[in-house]
């Protein structure tokens, strides 16, 4: 099943890594009602405050998992599976609803008017930019990885590989060697190796 971890690694890798690059570009254009008609660009780390901490959150458990045991494999993948089911909804009511909230950051810096009221009176227009739903996209993603992860951990390989292994498990494996050699060396001296 040496597969299967390599997989539930990559998918949590690519899901972290796009939500990551996502925080960082537009995901809605705000366009004021002050006369000038000014539009904004308003970052996902903006529009969705958590979507950089969880999708680092995200990072580490993809490159985590490649290395720790069967325990914490079940714990990495339910934190996966928040992680998902966090980000996502939370994606999803910027998709479904765009709310206003989502662009108070981002208008409060550029206009300094505060609250969610006033900056909604600001707002003539909201467009939502590709982003969003290339975020969904990635938390599903995370999602299948973290349950392939949860039904799938039991069976992976586990440990070094056999070259890796110290001499002396080596030696516990194959029914020490180094025995029949020391019998070798009794019998040439006369010794009985049964005594």
């Amino acid at each position: 099943m040496r597969r299967a971890r390599s997989s539930a690694v990559l998918a949590m890798l690519l899901a972290g890594a796009i939500g990551v690059i996502a925080s960082t570009q537009t995901w809605i254009d705000v366009t004021l009602d002050d006369g000038a008609q000014q539009t904004l660009a308003v970052p996902g780390a903006e529009a969705l405050p958590v979507l950089t901490p969880l999708s680092l959150a995200a990072l580490a458990l993809g490159a985590a998992l490649s290395i720790v045991g069967p325990v914490l494999r079940y714990v990495f993948g339910a934190l996966g599976v928040l992680i998902a089911a966090f980000v996502g909804f939370g994606t999803v009511q910027i998709l479904v609803a765009t709310p206003v909230s989502a662009t108070a950051a981002t208008v409060t810096d550029a206009t300094g008017i505060s609250g969610t009221d006033a900056v909604a009176s600001l707002v003539s227009d909201m467009s939502l930019t590709p982003w969003p739903s290339v975020t969904l996209v990635a938390q599903i993603v995370l999602l299948a990885a973290s349950l392939f992860t949860l039904v799938t951990a039991r069976r992976w390989v586990s440990g070094a590989s056999r070259k890796y292994r110290t001499t002396t498990e080596a030696g516990a494996e194959t029914g020490r060697p180094h025995d029949a050699i020391d019998s070798w060396d009794d019998l040439s001296r006369g010794d009985d190796p049964t005594a």
